[in-house]
Parts: structure tokens; C-alpha cells; sequence
């Protein structure tokens, strides 16, 4: 048995005003079955005449108050909110209102059991590492985020070749011409990591894969290494063009030449549940496509 939860917040910005009916749904049945439930206030002017007004606030306060975060979108609205709530101790469970995602598995037309049963202690627990990246400049931190997928380096405007070192706890591992690199948390595996060729790593494993974008030479290779281990890149000196680090491509650090990106394990983790019914492997047969059991 989990925890039970006494105080609720909604998150997930809708692209529709139509996907909002969902939000409206899943708040009308918390406040009716008792709970204090609070809003993300970026949902204020899409829900305002349906809420009480008082339950708006931000995902700070959010954070700190709440037991329990349902986030209602696609796996986009989950990262954005988990590099954030990661901070705090809060459960977060992701109702999906996209294409079937990694990290939003409640079905919004049938919530309400599953839901109910989550609510009263029954579901699976998972805790997700993030990444955090940092640009150094002149030994100086200039800019960091955190990354629940995946941050990589890559050209600013325009595809061009990138050449840098990477280093694996300050030990020189190889150097790269490529279009640029994705450092991946196990989470992120099934993500853009994925379509650059790289490994589909077990969600409760304690690893990073570097995976090359379209390398110069064939026998670069992903790489996955301990999760603890810190990775540096450095830059050529006199590298032409612009580059940044995107994290989870929804937050861009501007690099510039002779610059340092660190890249490690934040000590932070997201508070992952799902339904008792949840299947990683499920998830990834559907997403997939692959083929179903043979007997």
C-alpha cells in the first residue's frame, strides 16, 4: 500500500479549449469526493468560470502543498512539470490526453476507477533521475536546467558539424565530429535518444547513454555509462557557428567557444505512479508496434 493523498493539484496547459474538458472532469470529481484540490494557474484563463478561484497557484506552491500532481497532456506537459516538481516531495501521475505516452497512462474517458484506486493507496511507485546541465565559462557556471529525457548539445540555427572532447569523470573518453550528442537518462530512452539509434534502457536503471548525432566516422558508437559518473564536454576552441544544450528540447543554453557543459545526476528525482495494471513493456509494445504474444 502507498500512501494515501489529501491534497491535489492539476497541472497540463491543453492546446485545445476542447482538451480542457478533461480538466474540468477530473476537478469536479476530486472537489466532489472530498479532496483539496489546487490549480495550476496557468490553466486560469481557460478555467476560471469552473473553479473556485482560490485554488489557482503556482507549481512552487504547488510543490510544497500538495501530495499528490495529476498532470493532463501529452509526456511534454509531464517533462516541463517534472523538472520542476522533482524539487519537492510529490507523487505525480500523468493523465494522457496526447498519442499514448511513456509517461502519461491514465485514459481520460475512463479515469475514475483507476484513479479512485490510486487515490486509496493502490499503485506503483518509480522514482526517475534527472540530468542536470551546466555551461562553464572561465570557471564559471553561466547557465544550468534540469532534464528528465535528455539534454543535448547541437547547432544553434543551422546543421553544421560540431567537434568536441568528452570526458567521463574528468578522463578523456573520445572525441566527436558529429551534428551533435544526446545525453540520456533511462527515462529519455524511448524519446529522441531512440530515433538517433540509441539503446532502450530499463527505466530503473542507474545509467546515461551518450548517443552521436549523424557522426563523421562509423565507428562512433552509443556509449552508456554508471549514472554517477560526471560528463564533460569541451569545446574546440575555435569552433565557428553557434551551439546550445537543449534540455528535454523545451529549455536552450546558449554555448559559446572554449566553454565547458557538465553534465550529471541531479540529486533531485520525480515521484513517479502509476495504476496497479501499469506495464513498462506494455507501453513499449504499443508505442512500438511490436508484435503481440505468440501463445
Amino acid at each position: 500500500m502507498g500512501k494515501h493523498f489529501s491534497t491535489i493539484a492539476i497541472l497540463g496547459k491543453p492546446r485545445s479549449h476542447l482538451a480542457i474538458q478533461t480538466h474540468k472532469e477530473i476537478y469536479d470529481w476530486l472537489v466532489e469526493q472530498g479532496y483539496k484540490v489546487l490549480v495550476d494557474d496557468r490553466l486560469k484563463e481557460l478555467m476560471n468560470h469552473k473553479v473556485d478561484s482560490s485554488a489557482f497557484t503556482n507549481l512552487m506552491h504547488i510543490g510544497k502543498n500538495a501530495d499528490l500532481a495529476i498532470v493532463i497532456g501529452g509526456d511534454g506537459n509531464m517533462l516541463g512539470a517534472a523538472r520542476v516538481l522533482s524539487r519537492f516531495d510529490i507523487s505525480v501521475i500523468g493523465v494522457n490526453r496526447g498519442n499514448l505516452g511513456f509517461l502519461t497512462d491514465l485514459d481520460p474517458d475512463s479515469f475514475k476507477q483507476p484513479l479512485l484506486e490510486v487515490l486509496s493507496g493502490e499503485y506503483i511507485s518509480e522514482q526517475r533521475f534527472l540530468l542536470e546541465a551546466e555551461i562553464h565559462r572561465h570557471g564559471q557556471v553561466k547557465s544550468q536546467n534540469a532534464a528528465l529525457n535528455e539534454a543535448v548539445l547541437h547547432p544553434g540555427k543551422v546543421a553544421h558539424m560540431i567537434e568536441f572532447e568528452v570526458y567521463i569523470d574528468d578522463t578523456f573518453a573520445f572525441s566527436l565530429r558529429s551534428d551533435g550528442l544526446i545525453i540520456s537518462t533511462p527515462t529519455g530512452s524511448t524519446a529522441y535518444s531512440l530515433s538517433g539509434g540509441g539503446p532502450i534502457l530499463s527505466p530503473s536503471l542507474n545509467s546515461i547513454s551518450l548517443v552521436p548525432m549523424f557522426p563523421h566516422t562509423l565507428s562512433s558508437r552509443p556509449l552508456v555509462v554508471d549514472g554517477n559518473r560526471r560528463i564533460k564536454l569541451l569545446l574546440a576552441p575555435d569552433m565557428v557557428g553557434t551551439q546550445e544544450v537543449s534540455c528535454d528540447g523545451q529549455i536552450s543554453l546558449p554555448v559559446e567557444p572554449g566553454d565547458e557543459i557538465h553534465i550529471y545526476q541531479s540529486p533531485n528525482v520525480l515521484n513517479l505512479i502509476h495504476p496497479k495494471n501499469y506495464s513498462y513493456y506494455h507501453v513499449l509494445r504499443e508505442k512500438l508496434g511490436w508484435s503481440s504474444k505468440l501463445f
